[in-house]
């Protein structure tokens, strides 16, 4: 390749490359390898042994970390269904003459977010949650035309990041808003003394539950939204959707959630799935792909790809989104999932779940040195304080055979490195819940 290009080395390949963004040190992968190289079946085979050193999931571990991807349940049916080839060999249904059971699919799917959300529509899906959010603030400025937003820190923190990094490109700027005790702290006024200072936010973000677990007060996040007119967000847990309350019946005008708890695997943080639904008058700003059922020229019913020759086409730098696909098979999959369980299997989960967690901080607390790091209400995540640093922690019980949780992040623990995040789903049984708190007294003496 080199001599065709007219090149000596390797250097040279890579000369137009910025020295910012070059690795400027050799990858510790190749430690040990001959200096000659390998070929392919040696170098597959010192790949296997990488991924081999890889701690599986429900095999050599019990999973109690969180923090926006869960270890929970797939059904057979579920997993088979989603693998069939119809679905999994399938991209883009542009020509819905042949596509017809991908758009009827991709129609369901939008159906059972709509039926979530509490909202009037919901689009194709989009990559994932962060992303998700992203095009829900671009949405929120677009329509109301001021580019302030105000965000819980209640958020989650890697979806904070991605937005503070996609957003300022548009002027678009974030203001946190602090926890208190687990629950963002609401101002009483807007422009009042105590209230939020600068301009009035075109967009007010907030989870449910939130970063930590913990149900927020959505209500008054919708006071104040109607007294500054600007469009509510609610980052929605699809799971706990089966015994809270919708986003919608609370007021949010868009819905944005993570996926990935609706029959997808941990897989290493993806591919994962952004749920996304707003209200109808906010239709033609819905990023992404929107599908529609409608008739044929014989009557039957059919679906077609529908709101696609828009400005995020066309507009480019102009337009309010960029996205042009989506998460078909991903969709597909939670829309499987959703299917399968109907509204009781969703509760039925959600309550185990609460039950569990609600039990499982219960134990871990009666612990010495243990308490809970915040006192609001929580689904089936929550935060408790250590009496050593939590990576410690994890580190330990990791050899004791337990996937402890996350560290919770310095900001949102007043700069402690003692708190940990943990998470207990439909999955984890009695005995793994009294297994890991007995692990867990073990590893703090």
């Amino acid at each position: 390749m080199l001599s065709f290009l007219g090149l000596r080395t390797l250097e040279e390949l890579y000369s137009a490359i910025p020295e910012a963004l070059r690795l400027g040190a050799e990858l510790e992968l190749l430690d040990g390898l001959p200096a000659e190289g390998l070929s392919e079946t040696e170098v597959m085979a010192w790949m296997d042994g990488y991924a081999r050193a890889n701690i599986p999931v429900g095999r050599s571990s019990v999973c109690f970390a969180g923090g926006g991807a869960y270890d929970r349940g797939a059904p057979s049916a579920t997993r088979s269904l989603a693998q069939r080839s119809e679905f999994v060999t399938s991209y883009t249904p542009y020509q819905p003459e042949v596509a017809q059971g991908v758009l009827q699919a991709l129609f369901e799917y939008q159906t059972t977010v709509t039926a979530l959300t509490g909202l009037d529509i919901s689009n194709a899906s989009l990559y994932d949650g962060a992303s998700a959010l992203v095009e829900a603030i671009r949405l929120a400025v677009a329509v109301t035309g001021r580019t302030a937003v105000l965000c819980s820190q209640g958020v989650h923190p890697a979806w904070r990041d991605v937005a503070c990094t996609a957003l300022p490109a548009a002027s678009i700027s974030l203001e946190m808003l602090p926890l208190r005790d687990g629950a963002t702290a609401w101002p009483t006024g807007y422009g009042d003394a105590g209230g939020v200072p600068g301009e009035r936010p075109g967009a007010i973000v907030v989870s449910y539950p939130n970063y930590l677990g913990c149900l927020e007060d959505i209500a008054a996040a919708r006071r104040l939204a109607d007294e500054t007119l600007a469009i509510l967000i609610v980052c929605f847990d699809p799971v706990a959707m089966g015994i809270l309350r919708s986003p919608g019946s609370w007021g949010a005008d868009v819905a944005v959630g993570e996926g990935q708890p609706l029959g997808m695997p941990l897989s290493f943080g993806g591919p994962y799935l952004g749920l996304f639904a707003t209200r109808m008058d906010l239709a033609r700003k819905l990023p992404g792909r929107l599908v529609g059922k409608t008739e044929d020229i014989d009557g039957r019913p059919a679906f077609v790809m529908t709101l696609r020759a828009r400005e995020q086409d066309i507009r480019r730098e102009r337009a309010t989104s960029n996205v042009c696909t989506n998460q078909t098979l991903m969709a597909i999959t939670a829309a499987i999932q959703l299917g399968w369980l109907g509204p009781g299997g969703l509760a039925e989960i959600a309550r185990r779940s609460a039950v569990a967690a609600h039990y499982c901080r219960d134990e871990l607390c009666a612990l010495d040195g243990v308490r809970p790091l915040v006192g609001a209400p929580f689904f089936d995540e929550f935060a408790i304080t250590l009496p050593i640093p939590a990576q410690i922690v994890i580190d330990r019980m990791l050899e004791e055979g337990y996937l402890a949780g996350i560290q919770v992040p310095p900001e949102l623990n007043t700069g402690s490195d003692k708190g940990l995040l943990i998470a207990v789903t439909e999955r984890r049984t009695l005995a793994e819940i009294d297994g890991f708190v007995a692990a867990l007294a073990k590893v703090i003496c």
